[in-house]
């Protein structure tokens, strides 16, 4: 297989962009992408979108975004793994280009999910939970996170600070994210205070409903190597799925889909998790930053809650996690936050992240997740120049 690179990255605003469509946000990432690659064609398009169906009524996707792009005739395919929908749009453009079917493929990730209230959007969202078990009695993702963190909480002592701590740490960063939805700061207190959603979770624990798009361009490394700037490699991929019901696993507390997708990304790339310089992290509740935290093998299970609070993952720390300001503050449209984390896995390595540049950034991973932990897809990338 071939060693591929990304040459282009490119990403909208994030937030409710009432003025724009579904058409608009995935062309509007797109071009910003070739055009930060200096290309104008590719050779194949795919698009990571949860559920552009039940939000804008739009579906065939490739069809639509090749069309307005400009890249009539081009093969063009929607894929769909729920929240990992954009990290699936990248993993199935570098086997397009690894393979050789492709010289330039194109990964957009995108969700409109404004366009319909907050009803239609709980109900949009929950189909990525099981809907014979989960989502028919009533139960959401704020209320299976709020039973995964209660259970954490009761076994390792987490507490409700340590998860208001990464809120205030992923804002932090969030305020010098430029195309984050919520780029304010808040405090421990305003988190622990804010309105309870699904107990012990309030509303600042969560990520919010977010239009937006991201994309960015794949190709061999030899490509790469004529364009005379940085870019980043991706060396390793690990893709996973566990049971799509949380009551149905062995054990709540682990996200067994992180541990085995972590696995294979780190040994494809010949890395451990010590060789990572800072990761991007799915961070849909914080109660899930912290259990990714742990089943990547950053932390100890049961510890990840005071390395938050000894700063362990702050910009600063050891090992930053989301100097984006990630889910929680930048932003999620579902099935954008895959290729975005990837974005911004890119502008680190490059050294092009601005104010909130990680140290010495060599070696990142990120890692993006369906449901409750029913997928998830992780890239180890690397600098090059």
């Amino acid at each position: 297989m071939k060693e591929v690179a990304i040459i282009g990255i490119g990403m909208t605003d994030w937030g409710e962009l009432w003025e724009k469509s579904l058409r608009d946000i995935s062309v509007e990432a797109a071009l910003k992408c070739l055009d930060d690659a200096g290309v104008s064609k590719v050779d194949a398009i795919t698009i990571g979108c949860m559920s552009g169906g039940l939000f804008n009524a739009q579906e065939h996707l490739g069809s639509l975004v090749a069309d307005y792009l400009g890249q009539r005739f081009v093969p063009a395919t929607r894929v769909e793994s729920a929240c990992a929908s954009g990290g699936l749009a990248v993993k199935t453009a570098y086997m397009e280009v690894a393979s050789g079917l492709a010289e330039y493929a194109l990964a957009i990730g995108v969700e409109k999910m404004t366009d319909v209230d907050g009803n239609e959007a709980t109900y949009a969202l929950a189909t990525a939970a099981d809907q014979d078990y989960e989502a028919f009695h009533g139960i959401t993702f704020p209320g299976l996170y709020a039973m995964m963190a209660k259970a954490h909480m009761k076994k390792y002592g987490t507490t409700l600070e340590q998860l208001s701590q990464v809120t205030v740490k992923n804002h932090d960063n969030g305020s010098l994210n430029p195309h984050a939805q919520f780029p304010c700061k808040f405090t421990l207190e305003q988190v622990m205070n804010s309105t309870m959603v699904a107990d012990p979770l309030r509303l600042l624990h969560c990520s919010p409903i977010t239009d937006g798009g991201a994309a960015v361009l794949l190709a061999p490394v030899e490509i790469a190597k004529k364009l005379n700037k940085p870019y980043a490699v991706i060396t390793g991929i690990g893709h996973a799925t566990d049971t799509i019901a949380l009551a149905q696993r062995k054990d709540i507390l682990k996200l067994e889909v992180v541990e085995q997708a972590a696995q294979r990304a780190l040994k494809m790339a010949g890395k451990t998790i010590k060789d990572v310089s800072f990761a991007e992290v799915h961070d849909c509740f914080t109660i899930a930053e912290i259990m990714v935290m742990e089943a990547i093998g950053l932390v100890e299970p049961g510890k990840a809650g005071p390395a938050v609070m000894d700063g362990l993952t702050a910009l600063t720390g050891k090992f930053p996690i989301n100097p984006s300001g990630g889910l929680k503050s930048k932003g999620h449209p579902v099935g954008a936050t895959g290729v975005a984390q990837v974005v911004e896995a890119v502008a680190q390595l490059r050294g092009e992240a601005g104010k909130r540049q990680v140290k010495n950034a060599r070696i990142a991973m990120t890692q993006n997740m369906g449901g409750s932990g029913g997928s998830s897809i992780i890239h180890i990338l690397e600098a090059r120049s």
